[in-house]
């Protein structure tokens, strides 16, 4: 290994640098409707990020068809950088420089058979010079920190060779020098960038090992070779040790059995390595091998936590294969259903038993056991929290989720229990002092040294508890906010207000003064440092959301005096992350009428810049607006709904009106309605074509789920007629998954609904109950008493409430046109129950019809099925709500045998 220039050619140009102040393109005079043939250039952004020093700020606009596009922008001035299909922005630590990824535009792609793998390129920058340099052929990228130093790793040259290896290239950007690694397969900077370590997997394990470079310098060196496979290599935080993990797979077994390499007294001159193999530890559990599926990683400078795996030989069996059995049997002791054992699978085979390597004592502690497979180890070390949920398993009988919680010592294996029967666990202190959880719906803080345990609800005579959470299980807290320095409080939330409980037995404090309980404000910690461990009080930031208002934004947290509003407004605000040194921050914020483009701002959002303009092309569209509606149901609960109204709005006027409900949706007053391809009605696109789009609050009464759906949503469109909105005779419903049982229920309880579009619809609870759902393989039964369905008891407890809350068992009353939507591979809600009730309602001859796409899951996920969907719930509603006339799938249906050729809908003037 030697240093030179690569042998790939390295581009190095002037980027061009595009002006924000560029005239924008003319667009129509006069705003038009908005129709699926427009959804193309709809744009949504990811991959926000936001340099160090918050000068630079990058991200991608993703277009619904066609290319997407990287931007990376100037906070301060008009500078910018794009590029086609960009991804994985990384800026370095100093913020002088950009590296990003991208493929080539879809036009210049091969097709058919003779399209093969991707190739990404990389692309590197220098903010301030605008100088441009690319690679071809990447598959990961680093900066060291400092940022002189990028690491890239490239592409096999052979994609189909057995060894993972590849080149890599770590350039010196100061001195624009390039070292050459060959076949490389995993690296890491250490935290200060000033050592690079890395692993070698070559063809035939020639030269396998784990390699050091310094890179100030260039000094090379081999810490450990062998004829064996390397992986989870990792540093220490102080940057001067390395683990990683040697290993071969013995002939006639299916494990790999590695051998932990530590490296200690890197940059002492003479570093040290050790091994550890379970084998050659008394300590260690027989018949367990090290994991590289573990993840092996430094807990602290002096614990190394691992993966044990129980090893097991190679099974062959050598009849044909006309004469092998293929069964599966599912006992009524197993633990799980063999269809979760299915689906889980893959999983199981990659599961670990959490151990820690005490380097101090050169030995292993055994951690997770079979009845305790989840181990959480303290931030600090000292402690582990062990989820024991043996006795439990199996248990069918009440809401799932249970475990005892058992403190474990990771020096000495040591265990002690701490609580059983909990269900909500909420986190450990950074410094592993205490632990948090809920059981009996009172929150308890365990000293995790003495596990003296207190009830922080009796204590404080503050309930925690949030109470409006209406799924037949325990009740959990508001959350947690954090801890201050030491541990000294943990900060917990209410309703709307934050308290600092202190943890010595001292009195709370209300840290927002009763503001948020006062004003329906519901006050949360922002938390804008993930490194940070504690939280500061004399420099918090308080997000805020008016649960009446729908205001959203955030305050100062004023010691003494209430919170000081610093952004708040009738808008949504969200995604504030801040930038790692100094105080820029970037946010979104959107309405119904704003897409949540990207902004801009210090922490005292005095003078927030607009980053982003994702999609001008709104000005071409008649767009709605929003009002929010109170109404009180037939129980007394007082709720709310949003209201789009049409973009044609006329005081005075009625309009024909389409309710989407799903549970509560009123907060997603301020939500912007983005134009997508999915099988959803879409606000904007409705009210833009003269509808008026209902989204209304439900809350549910234990065992009557179908009939709180039925109160609350009448009661909502009720309200909208009585304020002069709506007319009465011309509204329509849409549901999907919970909303369509609740929509499916619905249509066989009222006549208010002039047409019901409900799609993969839960219509037989019976039935349901006792069949799976297929993307977890778990069954149906728990999910419908304890969890969506709050039915809070069984069919053969009650089955008369399993009647009389089941659609199916109703078809007889329907009078309303409906549609039902369901794909044959939905994994959630099984294509059976959109069948079983469009074969009752034809039975029964309603007007029913079912549009049945083959193959697609719970949602639509082919773009052409999205896009048909789309279309036909459009005409539908258009048919029965504005009186257009009827396409041919509606007035006659299509025989299969001229499926995909009915002629298409009429044009609606």
């Amino acid at each position: 290994m030697s240093r030179h220039r690569p042998a790939v050619p390295i581009l190095v140009v002037p980027i061009l640098v595009v002006l924000l102040a560029a005239v924008a393109p003319l667009r129509a005079q006069t705003p038009r409707p908005l129709t699926l043939d427009d959804y193309g250039p709809w744009a949504r952004i990811s991959g926000t990020s936001i340099s160090p020093d918050g000068g630079w700020l990058g991200w991608v606009e993703s277009p619904n068809e066609g290319d997407s596009r990287l931007f990376v922008r100037s906070t301060v001035d008009e500078r910018e950088f794009t590029a086609v299909n960009g991804q994985s922005i990384t800026f370095s630590d100093d913020g002088r420089r950009v590296a990003f990824l991208t493929t080539p535009p879809e036009g210049d792609r091969a097709s058919g058979e003779s399209r093969g793998p991707i190739v990404r390129t990389l692309h590197w920058i220098d903010l301030e010079s605008g100088i441009e340099a690319t690679a071809q052929g990447v598959r990961d990228h680093a900066f060291g920190a400092g940022g002189r130093y990028l690491a890239v790793h490239r592409d096999a040259a052979d994609r189909e060779a057995e060894h993972d290896g590849s080149d890599l290239l770590l350039h010196d950007l100061e001195a624009g020098t390039v070292v050459s690694l060959g076949n490389v397969s995993a690296f890491a900077f250490n935290d200060s960038g000033s050592r690079f370590a890395w692993l070698v997997d070559a063809a035939e394990r020639a030269g396998n090992g784990l390699y050091l470079m310094e890179t100030e310098g260039g000094r090379l060196r081999a810490l450990d070779t062998r004829d064996a496979e390397f992986d989870d290599l990792a540093w220490n935080e102080a940057g001067d040790a390395l683990v990683a993990l040697r290993g071969t797979t013995p002939e006639g077994m299916t494990l790999r059995e590695n051998t932990l390499v530590l490296v200690s007294g890197i940059g002492s001159g003479s570093p040290t390595v050790r091994e550890w193999t379970p084998s050659g530890d008394a300590g260690a559990p027989s018949g367990l091998v090290l994991s590289e599926l573990g993840a092996t990683r430094w807990v602290t400078d002096d614990l190394v936590a691992l993966g044990l795996k129980d090893q097991e030989p190679e099974f062959e069996d050598e009849r044909a294969d006309d004469d092998k059995p293929n069964v599966d049997v599912w006992h009524w002791n197993d633990d799980r259903l063999q269809s979760q054992q299915m689906v889980q699978a893959a999983g199981d085979r990659r599961f670990t038993y959490t151990a820690v390597y005490d380097v101090t004592g050169g030995h292993v502690v055994p951690l997770a056991t079979p009845e305790m497979r989840r181990v959480d180890i303290t931030d600090d070390g000292r402690w582990a929290i062990g989820r024991n949920d043996m006795a439990y398993r199996g248990d069918v009988t009440v809401a799932g989720g249970q475990v005892d919680l058992v403190r474990l010592d990771p020096r000495t294996g040591d265990r002690a229990p701490i609580a059983s029967g909990v269900r909500r666990a909420m986190g450990s202190s950074p410094d592993g002092r205490f632990h948090l959880h809920v059981l009996d719906e009172r929150v308890h803080l365990v000293d995790l040294e003495s596990l003296e345990t207190t009830d922080l609800t009796e204590s404080t005579g503050i309930d925690f508890i949030d109470r409006e959470f209406d799924v037949i299980a325990e009740r959990p807290a508001y959350g947690l906010g954090g801890w201050t320095e030491g541990s000294e409080e943990v900060l917990l939330y209410t309703r709307f207000d934050v308290i600092a409980v202190p943890t010595d037995g001292g009195a709370p404090r209300n840290l927002t003064g009763g503001m948020g309980d006062r004003e329906q404000i519901r006050f949360r910690l922002e938390r804008l440092d993930p490194e940070e461990e504690w939280v500061d009080l004399d420099d918090a930031l308080l997000s805020a959301y008016g649960e009446r208002t729908k205001r959203s934004g955030w305050f100062a947290l004023d010691a003494g005096s209430d919170p000081r509003p610093l952004l708040y407004g009738d808008e949504m605000l969200g995604g504030l992350r801040r930038a790692a040194d100094g105080d820029r921050v970037v946010f979104t914020r959107q309405t119904f009428e704003q897409f949540p483009d990207l902004w801009v701002s210090d922490l005292d959002f005095a003078s927030p810049r607009r980053m982003s303009d994702a999609n001008p092309q709104i000005a071409d569209f008649a767009w709605g607006r929003r009002v929010l509606v109170d109404y009180t149901d037939d129980r007394g609960h007082e709720l709310q709904a949003t209201l789009a109204l049409p973009a044609d709005y006329v005081e005075g006027e009625r309009y024909p009106m389409v309710v989407y409900f799903y549970e509560k949706m009123s907060q997603r007053h301020h939500q912007f309605s983005q134009p997508v391809y999915d099988d959803r009605p879409h606000m904007s696109t409705y009210a833009s074509n003269g509808y008026l789009v209902l989204m209304p609050d439900i809350v549910y009464e234990p065992g009557r789920p179908g009939s709180s759906a039925l109160d609350d949503v009448v009661s909502a469109a009720q309200a909208v007629i009585d304020l002069g909105y709506a007319d009465p005779d011309r509204i329509g419903l849409q549901g999907h998954s919970w909303g369509g049982y609740e929509s499916s229920f619905i249509v066989t309880q009222t006549d208010m609904f002039a047409a019901v579009v409900t799609g993969a619809p839960l219509t037989n609870l019976m039935s349901m109950y006792n069949i799976n759902y297929k993307s977890s393989g778990s069954g149906n039964g728990p999910i419908l008493e304890w969890s969506q369905g709050r039915l809070g008891t069984t069919p053969w407890d009650d089955f008369d409430l399993f009647v009389s809350q089941s659609p199916i068992h109703h078809a007889q009353n329907i009078s309303t046109p409906f549609l039902i939507l369901h794909g044959t591979d939905d994994g959630a809600v099984d294509w059976n129950q959109g069948l079983e009730f469009y074969n009752a309602a034809r039975r029964l001859e309603k007007e029913v019809i079912l549009l049945s796409y083959p193959g697609e899951p719970h949602h639509l996920a082919r773009e052409a099925n999205q896009k048909d969907f789309q279309r036909r719930m459009m005409e539908y509603f258009d048919h029965h709500l504005r009186g257009v006339e009827a396409p041919e799938w509606i007035e006659s249906g299509v025989p299969f045998l001229r499926k995909g050729q009915e002629s298409r809908p009429k044009v609606v003037s």
